[in-house]
């Protein structure tokens, strides 16, 4: 079991640091004049690379204090907080009209490796 939470939350990191280093890299307005980043028009230039810098702090906080044993409660906490900004974002891009499968799917992931890796700590101690 501990295998499958390390590979949840490897994926879940994978997938925010990389989403999250593209919005922190790229012109806003390269990311606003992609078409599958049209909810990027609603959002100001600081709010962007701070949506960038959550997904990225995020990401390491799956992974880093889990991996460490420094502060474990941690991976937990950040996949509460990767869930909780996935769900606003699934709330833009459903006012938006888009589908929102995909905030939907990271946001769940990052619950369930945090909520794993929470339950594994509290069985553990």
């Amino acid at each position: 079991m501990n295998k499958l939470v390390w590979a949840l939350q490897i994926l879940a990191a994978v997938a925010f640091a990389g989403a999250g280093s593209m919005k922190l890299v790229t012109a806003p307005s390269a990311l606003r004049a992609n078409p599958q980043m049209g909810w990027s028009t609603e959002f100001s230039d600081g709010a962007i690379k701070a949506i960038g810098a959550a997904e990225v702090a995020g990401a390491v906080g799956l992974v880093a204090p889990a991996a460490t044993g420094i502060l474990p409660i941690l991976t937990p906490t950040a996949g509460l907080g990767l869930g909780a900004l996935m769900g606003g974002a699934a709330a833009t891009h459903l006012r938006r009209g888009e589908p929102a499968v995909t905030p939907i799917v990271l946001g769940l992931l990052a619950v369930a490796a945090g909520g794993l890796r929470w339950r594994r700590g509290k069985a553990a101690g």
